[in-house]
């Protein structure tokens, strides 16, 4: 095949990119984008919560981890809860991974007049909170009632976890409950 000049050795590049180096390209733009792709989730993974080593001398004690927040109006903003934590134990209790059940709810760790992040449902952090032996720390719980909408009225359970390095007592458990009203 000719050129409009008349050479039959010049080669036509397509300029819809359906060619060979059209194909060639959409390869390695598509294996560079697998790659980081995957270097992104490697990088994540190594970045997200600590893990904790757990010790026979630390010992965390909770009064109650079970709380009824009983009616709540849709309209009358957050309701709050706190929950006490002590260190019963002779080495540091350490606090971490502080996780929700819902959107809806928030918590946030108090120790010696120091707080952590807000912590929700999907929260990753490399925070680790540290309670010395016969002290204590702050969880506290916040619900929105009003953050599913207006018709998300009945009753409620929500949960708290935290990791420790209690032995025992790896994961603290808190339940909180009511019921939304008008």
């Amino acid at each position: 095949m000719s050129d409009c000049c008349g050479d039959s050795s010049k080669t036509k590049v397509r300029k819809d990119g359906s060619g060979k180096t059209g194909r060639v390209v959409i390869v390695i733009l598509g294996g560079l984008t697998l790659l980081i792709l995957g270097l992104g989730a490697f990088l994540i993974s190594k970045t997200g919560s600590p893990t904790l080593g757990l010790s026979d001398n630390a010992q965390a004690d909770v009064e109650s981890g079970d709380y009824d927040w009983g009616d709540i109006g849709i309209g009358d903003g957050v309701v709050e809860h706190e929950f006490v934590i002590e260190n019963k134990g002779t080495s540091p209790l350490k606090l971490t991974n502080v996780r929700t059940s819902c959107s809806c709810t928030t918590a946030q760790i108090t120790i010696k007049g120091t707080s952590s992040p807000y912590f929700g449902m999907h929260t990753t952090s490399s925070w680790i909170g540290e309670v010395n032996p016969d002290e204590g720390a702050t969880l506290s719980v916040v619900f929105d009632p009003a953050y599913h909408g207006p018709d998300a009225l009945g009753p409620i359970e929500r949960l708290v976890a935290v990791e420790t390095n209690d032995s025992t007592q790896p994961v603290l458990e808190f339940k909180l409950t009511g019921n939304v009203v008008e």
